[in-house]
């Protein structure tokens, strides 16, 4: 990979990655092989650990860029998540202003932010510490999750912070704050995704969005949406298992 994966998401490059939950370094050399852009390593909603997801970031190596949901907005998640050598941090449940200033100042070296300086994967181990230290607040992308009404009522104000790189819509969360659980297509909702979308851009930044499978989000990507993850590990899996045996039993 010559270029990061934050130069490619912020020329409008259309990046289509699916979610990652399993400890399975087979299964992301697997996902990577199959030509996907990114990886969305989830830590929020799976079991992975630390270690497990640095373990998958090895595996996938110089193919395919990994970007890693942390589960909250923390100090600790967010450091440790950029030192194993994540491409990007996905930041969820983000709300208002003071939420968004708080991811980018956790995912900044000073003087930019406060991100603690230590030594492990993302710097060679040592080998390359200055190269990456100098580099990291340019090459590191910051995705803000919007998925939760309040969000939507904040944009404008959350776009006014300096240092996001893409705003990335949760249907199934969003839907669930405006009494809709589920319902992503219903139109209170896709006025609220509409809503986000014109804010961003108008300030030009990226949105992506999570679809479970290729026709919900097909009319994002059409409408110009260039951070896409449709499906995850598990679903794949099992939704060829259950066409092979379909097919069979046909």
């Amino acid at each position: 990979m010559n270029e990061s994966f934050k130069k490619k998401l912020s020329r409008g490059d259309l990046l289509l990655g699916t979610i990652v939950t399993l400890p399975s370094v087979e299964t992301a050399e697997i996902l990577c092989s199959c030509g996907f852009d990114w990886l969305f390593i989830d830590l929020e909603h799976s079991a992975l650990s630390i270690r497990e997801s640095q373990a998958i970031l090895q595996a996938s190596g110089s193919k395919t860029n990994c970007v890693i949901r942390v589960p909250l907005n923390n100090e600790i998640w967010i450091k440790k998540c950029l030192d194993i050598g994540a491409s990007g941090i996905i930041v969820p449940q983000i709300r208002n202003k003071e939420d968004a200033e708080l991811a980018v100042r956790l995912c900044k070296y000073p003087p930019q932010g406060t991100r603690s300086v230590g030594i492990a994967r993302a710097h060679g181990y040592g080998s390359r510490f200055q190269e990456y230290v100098t580099g990291a607040n340019d090459h590191i992308a910051l995705v803000l999750q919007i998925e939760h009404v309040e969000a939507v009522n904040n944009i404008d104000a959350i776009l006014n912070v300096p240092g996001i790189d893409c705003l990335f819509i949760g249907p199934y969360d969003l839907s669930a704050s405006m009494g809709k659980i589920g319902q992503v297509t219903d139109p209170e909702v896709q006025d609220a995704i509409s809503l986000v979308k014109k804010s961003a851009e108008q300030t030009r930044i990226k949105l992506g969005i999570f679809g479970a499978d290729a026709n919900a989000v097909k009319p994002y990507i059409d409408s110009g949406y260039n951070l896409i993850a449709t499906g995850m590990d598990t679903m794949i899996l099992g939704g060829a298992a259950k066409k092979l045996l379909e097919m069979l039993r046909d």
